[in-house]
């Protein structure tokens, strides 16, 4: 996919400074007014960046809801609630002990990703796994070999990657061993029965718990859910902590 000459096409009326990085190796002609190779540009600063103090009312982002009812909606999270939500639902909901990795396979630039990649683990002392691309690339066992290269012990992921993984065959999940798992988590939408039980008798091998958490990008982090501590859960049902 040609995604400069598509980011061209979509900002030519815009009057901005563009910084492009280089993934591939295709020649790539810049125009030296208006964009910059980050490679290049990341050279020239410094890699400390003393936090701005802040209020705690003060806006921290704007994200905007997907708009299932009418157009979508602009939601304004604040700094210093946002940030205690986020890191007490994650410590209260996902039990994480310094020494482990927490895995949320959200993209950043949603609500799940802004809550459970970066803040919530972050604010907490816990190393976080950051994913770019899709599961089933190159293969389906994707997930899972970084599982086991990284001995992620929370995976936070969705029910539609959960069928969708599901229905490629037990197959890719027989070229790992997934032992470091001890927890995991279901986000974004109602997950059925069929695979809540999957998910928890193949991927976590009958052994780890799930959390199947409720909440919206209204609440910034998540209103109901079982806690890791809880021995029995519904499947496909979230419930109060």
């Amino acid at each position: 996919i040609p995604l400069k000459k598509q980011a061209d096409e979509a900002s030519v009326d815009l009057n901005i400074t563009k910084l492009v990085v280089k993934n591939l190796n295709t020649p790539t002609a810049l125009n030296k007014n208006k964009e910059h190779w980050w490679h290049e540009l990341k050279q020239t600063v410094s890699d400390q960046c003393m936090p701005e103090p802040m209020n705690a009312e003060d806006p921290l982002f704007i994200l905007y809801t997907s708009g299932s009812t009418g157009q979508p909606k602009g939601v304004v999270h604040t700094t210093g609630g946002y940030l205690v939500q986020a890191a007490y639902t994650h410590q209260l909901i996902f039990a994480c002990q310094d020494n482990e990795v927490f895995w949320c396979t959200a993209d950043v630039g949603w609500i799940t990703g802004h809550s459970y990649v970066v803040y919530g683990p972050l604010c907490n002392g816990i190393t976080t796994l950051m994913f770019e691309g899709i599961p089933t690339w190159p293969d389906a066992a994707r997930n899972w070999r970084i599982i086991d290269k990284h001995q992620v012990n929370v995976f936070y992921t969705a029910p539609t990657a959960i069928r969708s993984l599901m229905r490629t065959g037990d197959q890719w999940l027989n070229s790992s061993s997934r032992s470091s798992l001890r927890l995991l988590g279901s986000v974004g939408e109602p997950i059925n029965p069929e695979a809540w039980n999957w998910y928890h008798q193949k991927v976590g091998q009958g052994k780890c718990p799930i959390v199947d958490t409720w909440w919206q990008t209204e609440t910034g982090a998540i209103m109901i859910s079982p806690r890791a501590s809880d021995e029995v859960t519904k499947p496909g049902s979230a419930r109060k902590p």
